[in-house]
């Protein structure tokens, strides 16, 4: 599935682009289709104000001939509303620009899960619990008695830090936990990229985790379930 980002770029080069693959993901996409709404939008009223009129003090001072050419109309409002739907199209464009995100934070979990393909084993063998806690440590946490038994366990660079990589036998198989606690995420946020589905899910004061699978292992309902039950099995230490 075609990463937020990319389609985000794409529609900010032309809104109106037809490719199939910008299509599919717009219809699949629910926030990607409510930008484009707005892209859409934004452009509408540029070109709005493009039209609008200047001010007669100011084709007072310029030839009529050349003022029909460059459009100047002749009222005092018309350059209040020029210059409104100027200062208008400049906040709605920074807003839409900052909104494409450089690197999702979904695609580069999926793209460190493609690193490391070994980690996806399935095993009856536990992690010791002296080598999950070394690895927990550093991030403030342990987890409780009772939890999903871990089989593999890492510390990982990902974005600039190091964060406890996790994988858990569950009813739907193997499940990877990244534990991102210098990653704060607004809300939880489902994907299903590249082969991976998953949900990013925040935690408050901990930044977030990210639960994903590998192909169609487990619907996104039974993915969010797993995810309530690894903050769940969570204790914080720091």
């Amino acid at each position: 599935m075609m990463d937020c980002a990319i389609y985000r770029r794409a529609m900010m080069v032309d809104p109106h682009d037809a490719d199939p693959a910008l299509t599919a993901h717009r219809e699949g996409c629910h926030d990607c289709s409510v930008y484009s709404g707005r892209l859409l939008r934004f452009e509408s009223r540029l070109d709005q104000a493009l039209r609008v009129a200047t001010p007669s003090s100011m084709t007072d001072r310029v030839p009529r001939s050349l003022a029909n050419r460059l459009g100047m109309p002749g009222s005092r409002q018309g350059w209040l509303a020029l210059a409104a739907s100027v200062l208008m199209a400049a906040v709605v464009a920074g807003g839409l620009w900052l909104s494409v995100p450089a690197s999702s934070l979904a695609a580069d979990v999926v793209t460190h899960m493609r690193g490391e393909p070994n980690a996806w084993r399935r095993t009856e063998e536990s992690v010791p619990s002296a080598a999950l806690q070394n690895v927990l440590r550093d991030s403030g946490l342990r987890l409780a008695a009772g939890a999903d038994r871990v089989t593999y366990a890492s510390s990982c660079g990902f974005r600039g830090h190091h964060v406890p990589h996790l994988v858990v036998q569950t009813e739907s198989g193997p499940v990877t936990v990244m534990v991102l606690v210098h990653e704060q995420v607004l809300k939880s946020t489902q994907f299903d990229e590249q082969g991976y589905r998953g949900v990013i899910v925040p935690v408050a004061g901990h930044g977030s985790i990210a639960v994903l699978t590998r192909g169609a292992a487990a619907d996104p309902a039974s993915i969010q379930h797993i995810a309530a039950r690894v903050l769940d099995s969570i204790v914080w230490t720091g």
